[in-house]
């Protein structure tokens, strides 16, 4: 505990420096120079913008250690299952208001994940993001039975915070899933509030015997029980109050929050339990599950899962929309939802929630050129654990199966291409922060990413096509200097900007990543920031 003022001391100390350094004396700046060097040097310090975040199913991450120590965890309706078996979907079970595969249980705990953070963090991931702790009936825990409670299979509050400290000593942080809009239908509070109209809790819940089961429940799920955030008591509990769930665990470690159904909480809500979390901790992170599109979230959320931007990837390269209609999308995107949100936000391509990855592009080059456009376009890219080495799965229970450790190996193709990926990222500070603009291409999907150094921008060009395109594009960068070379970071090729123009040609399904190549010896860049 008393390594955190420490480290946010050290933050401070480094956040200081950069802004300091970004704001000395230039020569060669205009004003204009300054304002930008100013931003972004606030955007490189913030740990929110542009990260990389690997997500875990903490029931299927690791194989539990002494699984004969909590087997009494797993007691019927539950099922506990071989770390081998593929999850199958399940019959409806009416009596707990779920389908059976959600009663299915693989073992994995909170003390497994801790034995894999320095696996996480070979990978290149700046961010761990939990699925669902809290104490639940299902695998899945977004039942909550208590908010405040970590599931008993899962391990402890202290596990979650032994492992945020662990992740802050590796230069990590951790995000935990908040689910505010529904509770489990055998938390003893609701049934405490059913039961008895005297309750205290009654108003927490939609009790009336105009819903069919007699309380309002989420997507007529029986299991998942609405909670009334109108009531004044449950906002206190969950994000109001000093030692709410949102903002204790904030204070003891953990780092930021991702909402589920943050669009069914509404702005007001968002916007007060965004205050909360940061009044708990001014750096701290809230990011919503927002299908939708991304605009008007802003700054009720730090940031969205940006669904809208996966969609765009996805039908472009399925041929169902043109790389045309594609860059005027990713562009009215920006503009509509400004790029200081978008940093923020997750650029997802799979989850929990979705088929995998391998499974909904199974051809090799499609897939890579999604992952492209993921690790270029503003926001923070999202790995969904096994995604680095090939996992396949489709729908719920079947994206959600046990971590493959057996294709963990150093010549397992997709993670040399993850790394590869992720290594071209770290590299380049305009993909992690800088502005975007649309480049004016029709046969490709074109976009630069610039920051206040001229030398840093990135011109990124997508070929979804089945063919080779040729294109001559405006880079639309006036500090790119004439016979300027660009090289591409992927495959090494060098290309020539002449009077702001290029003439790319980018091979069918692939992607090119142009970063300006430093001049030897003479420059014509002495004097540009």
């Amino acid at each position: 505990m008393t390594r955190l003022p420490t480290l946010a001391f050290l933050s401070m100390l480094a956040a200081a420096s950069t802004v300091a350094r970004a704001q000395s004396p230039d020569p060669y700046m205009t004003e204009q120079n300054r304002m930008m060097a100013r931003t972004m040097a606030s955007r490189s310090v913030d740990w929110r913008n542009g990260p990389i975040v690997y997500q875990v199913f903490v029931d299927r991450f690791v194989p539990p250690a002494n699984l004969n120590a909590k087997r009494h965890l797993y007691a019927p309706p539950r099922l506990l299952r071989e770390w081998t078996d593929v999850p199958k979907p399940g019959h409806q079970d009416r009596e707990h208001g779920v389908w059976t595969h959600e009663l299915d249980f693989w073992g994995g705990d909170l003390k497994g994940v801790e034995t894999k953070l320095d696996y996480v963090r070979s990978l290149g991931a700046d961010v761990l993001y939990l699925n669902p702790i809290q104490s639940a009936l299902t695998n899945h825990k977004y039942d909550a039975m208590d908010w405040a409670d970590v599931a008993p299979e899962y391990g402890t509050r202290q596990d979650v915070l032994d492992i945020a400290h662990m992740l802050h000593g590796k230069g990590m942080k951790l995000m935990l899933d908040g689910v505010f809009n529904h509770m489990g239908l055998a938390s003893p509070r609701f049934q405490d509030a059913l039961k008895n109209p005297q309750s205290p809790y009654r108003n927490w819940f939609f009790i009336d015997p105009k819903y069919p089961r007699g309380y309002r429940t989420w997507a007529n799920t029986g299991n998942l029980v609405e909670v009334r955030l109108e009531d004044r008591g449950l906002r206190d509990y969950l994000w109001e109050g000093h030692d709410s769930v949102v903002q204790k665990y904030l204070r003891d470690g953990v780092d930021g929050w991702r909402l589920d159904t943050a669009f069914e909480l509404g702005p007001k809500y968002l916007s007060d339990l965004t205050k909360a979390a940061h009044r708990a901790r001014a750096d701290s992170a809230v990011v919503g599950e927002v299908w939708n599109y991304p605009q008007g979230w802003s700054p009720a959320l730090d940031g969205v899962m940006n669904f809208f931007a996966r969609r765009v990837v996805l039908d472009s390269i399925a041929g169902k929309t043109a790389p045309s209609i594609a860059n005027r999308l990713l562009e009215r995107m920006v503009d509509d939802c400004g790029i200081k949100h978008l940093l923020k936000s997750w650029l997802v391509l799979d989850n929990h929630d979705t088929d995998r990855l391998r499974s909904i592009l199974p051809d090799v080059k499609e897939r890579h050129l999604a992952q492209v456009m993921q690790f270029t376009l503003p926001g923070a890219p999202v790995l969904y654990y096994g995604v680095e080495v090939g996992m396949e799965g489709k729908g719920d229970p079947g994206s959600r199966g046990p971590m493959r450790w057996d294709l963990v190996s150093d010549d397992n193709p997709e993670t040399a291409w993850l790394k590869r990926i992720v290594g071209l990222r770290k590299s380049s500070r305009a993909l992690r922060i800088g502005d975007y603009a649309a480049l004016d291409c029709s046969r490709l999907i074109g976009f630069s990413r610039r920051t206040d150094k001229a030398l840093e921008s990135v011109f990124v060009f997508a070929n979804p096509s089945n063919e080779t395109v040729h294109e001559t594009v405006s880079c639309r960068d006036g500090m790119l200097m004439n016979g300027g070379q660009l090289k591409d970071m992927l495959d090494g090729a060098l290309f020539t900007a002449y009077s702001g123009i290029i003439e790319i040609a980018v091979p069918a399904k692939s992607a090119r990543v142009l970063e300006m190549v430093q001049p030897r010896g003479y420059t014509p860049y002495k004097r540009v920031h």
